[in-house]
């Protein structure tokens, strides 16, 4: 689903209020938005589900955040973007194909104007989910 750039621009005020507000579940969260927003939010929150099925939700920095042996990834709504943090590693391993995508070290900025690239997305959480078992079973492993 896409929206158009004045319905995005209409937004602005909204969505920032909304991101400042506590929220206490994945749920509340995406219900904050308007309809357009709340169908994107949820398709990327499946995608992240089946990417990393045993991975539990939570709300960490007042974003949907999904934890397995710490947080994997994150996501937010914003005014022209949805913002999508797997992490400096996760982006470091797909710099090429999130070189056309704003960002920064540990974040993406998918554009609200265009459709989200789940397959990118689902490969980057998978790619997290890895990591994060690997670094999970190294710590396990000195403990003993």
């Amino acid at each position: 689903m896409t929206i158009k750039k004045d319905q995005a621009s209409s937004m602005k005020r909204e969505n920032m209020e909304i991101n400042k507000k506590t929220n206490n579940s994945i749920d509340e969260y995406i219900l904050k938005f308007p309809v357009d927003i709340q169908e994107i939010l949820k398709s990327l929150r499946n995608v992240i589900k089946k990417s990393a099925p045993d991975a539990h939700e939570k709300i960490s920095y007042q974003m949907p955040t999904f934890d397995l042996h710490g947080n994997l990834v994150h996501f937010a709504a914003y005014k022209n973007h949805i913002g999508f943090y797997p992490t400096p590693s996760g982006i470091e391993a797909f710099k090429v194909e999130l070189s056309e995508y704003k960002g920064a070290k540990g974040s993406v900025q998918f554009p609200i104007a265009e459709p989200l690239p789940f397959d990118l997305i689902s490969r980057i959480v998978k790619f997290r989910v890895a990591e994060n078992i690997k670094q999970w079973e190294d710590k396990s492993k000195k403990k003993r």
